[in-house]
């Protein structure tokens, strides 16, 4: 377990909140797959932990019952964030919040569009205004790599380009990668500083989510800090949700003996961060005196092809002969490479990651056996396909 920088025992200041001492953290959303790990987390270091979670059916299933995987010793409430009343209730003694409640996914939000912007906008607002009343020490909102659109690219000649949204021209064409005056670009890591571009509803209420925090927590003097997650993956993770990370995506189609469906040619680059390192990065976030009023990425630093990883969860599965199958087909809001830059979350809140590929997805897989996994994957595609949104 990383050690705490040091940086975040000066509570007194008001900015940063001292390491556990029975303080109570409230985490929206928190029986959720993020959620319930960070609780893990701030529980071993001294915090008490409330989470407030509508157990939606398309993450936790029908049954509407507490998951088996969340620590008894978390404080469980169940109430919906856009709910003033039950947020009322559960911010009442709390010391911090980390608000990740949301409804998640790229391609369900351009089509749920009213749902995305209710959860998503709504429920922060809501959550804001009661701080406005019961204003807390700190506010950790859970941001994501999509805010950012494409990630940050460089030309031949090494200058940084932030290239705008490929055409439905060039993605009819089969043509993927990115350009800038005829020249193709090279990806690079994506710093915080690389303009914003949101490419789906889905992205833009992130980037409402943690513009909205930042602005009233400065309003109303709540230390503040918004995290900008990559790609998460780890045990937990809603399998039989179609619209979840593409790790969980790919076990349930393999489970279901089914090659996992790979959009476009594979080739595009992402970042794959194990749920402990993100768990980590929260509570340094939330005891870090100097994370208040800043973004900050968090990511594993590394990039790899989605092509490849499914060929490495494959193999630790032990499944060899059901390759991916390549689509060729592309989706709206679907952008081509972003991986993270971590270097400001390092040098600020002491943030290293631990977990290598390999032995996160090792951990995934011994998790995965015993699991239901209803792969939904392909009713999915076609409600995309139907709606002119995947093509």
């Amino acid at each position: 377990m990383e050690r705490h920088n040091g940086n975040g025992n000066g509570h007194g200041n008001g900015h940063g909140l001292g390491r556990g001492a029975g303080r109570r953290v409230l985490i929206t959303g928190g029986a959720g797959f993020v959620g319930s790990h960070l609780a893990d987390e701030l529980l071993a270091h001294g915090y008490r932990v409330r989470a407030l979670d509508n157990l939606s059916e398309q993450v936790h299933g029908p049954d509407i019952a507490r998951p088996a995987y969340l620590s008894e010793d978390v404080e469980l409430m169940r109430g919906d964030v856009r709910d003033a009343a039950a947020v009322k209730r559960a911010l009442q003694g709390v010391d911090a919040v980390f608000h990740f409640a949301a409804a998640v996914g790229v391609g369900q939000s351009m089509y749920e569009i009213e749902r995305y912007t209710d959860v998503n906008n709504r429920g922060t607002a809501v959550l804001l205004e009661a701080l406005t009343a019961a204003p807390v020490e700190r506010l950790v909102v859970a941001s994501s790599m999509s805010v950012y659109g494409e990630g940050l690219y460089c030309d031949p000649d090494g200058n940084p380009v932030s290239p705008p949204p490929r055409s439905p021209e060039q993605l009819g064409r089969g043509d993927w990668e990115l350009y800038s005056h005829g020249r193709r670009l090279r990806p690079m890591p994506t710093p915080e500083a690389k303009p914003v571009v949101p490419s789906s509803v889905y992205a833009l209420s992130k980037l409402d989510q943690e513009l909205m925090c930042l602005m009233v927590g400065q309003a109303y003097g709540i230390p503040t800090t918004a995290l900008r997650f990559f790609n998460i993956y780890g045990p937990r993770q809603a399998l039989s949700n179609p619209y979840t990370g593409v790790l969980a995506i790919f076990a349930a189609r393999y489970l279901n003996r089914r090659p996992p469906l790979v959009f476009e040619d594979g080739r595009q680059r992402r970042d794959f961060v194990s749920v402990h390192d993100v768990a980590r990065a929260c509570r340094l976030a939330l005891e870090t005196p100097q994370a208040a009023g800043q973004a900050f990425n968090v990511g594993s630093g590394r990039s790899i092809s989605v092509l490849e990883v499914a060929e490495q969860m494959a193999q630790a599965l032990g499944i060899e002969d059901l390759p991916p199958e390549i689509t060729g087909k592309y989706r709206a809001g679907d952008i081509r490479h972003c991986y993270a830059d971590i270097s400001l979350a390092q040098q600020v809140l002491g943030y290293r990651p631990q977990v290598t590929l390999s032995d996160g997805l090792e951990e995934l897989v011994d998790w995965i056996v015993g699991q239901n996994a209803y792969d939904r994957v392909e009713a999915a595609a076609q409600e995309l396909a139907r709606r002119g949104l995947q093509r």
